[in-house]
């Protein structure tokens, strides 16, 4: 079997899917390459995330990834959001193809994008080591 059985489930059945109206921050990353495009919505309190929603256009691999990062990051310190990995999504799908990999790569750095905005606009110090360029290097034209 290509996927595993929580990719498909995050896939088919997706958490946390859409826009939140007011959130306190948005982040968007996306490749024209493998053309994935994800958008992440925080709605922060506290320093918490306290809602997270997302849109996806993208395989079914790239939906999966939005889905389990956003479960991942609910309801965590800004701080421990930000240490959300691409492997620790990968790893909680219980494994992507490798051919597949750069969309659990678009989730973290989606999430990391809407921190490092919302530090910004709150003028949060940060180390600019946290927040790796947008890259998607492991996308492949599909």
């Amino acid at each position: 079997m290509l996927y595993s059985e929580k990719v498909m489930n995050h896939f088919m059945h997706p958490r946390n899917v859409g826009v939140i109206e007011d959130a306190d921050e948005i982040g968007e990353v996306g490749n024209a390459k493998c053309g994935d495009i994800m958008k992440i919505y925080l709605k922060i309190e506290d320093g918490i995330v306290a809602d997270v929603r997302f849109e996806t256009f993208g395989c079914g691999s790239a939906i999966a990834s939005s889905s389990m990062a956003t479960e991942m990051i609910r309801g965590k310190p800004l701080s421990q959001a930000m240490e959300l990995t691409n492997k620790a999504v990968a790893e909680a799908l219980d494994g992507l193809p490798a051919h597949k990999l750069h969309c659990s790569v678009l989730a973290e750095e989606a999430i990391k994008a809407a921190i490092r905005d919302y530090y910004d606009k709150n003028q949060i110090p940060y180390d600019l080591v946290e927040f790796p360029e947008e890259s998607c290097a492991n996308c492949q034209a599909e």
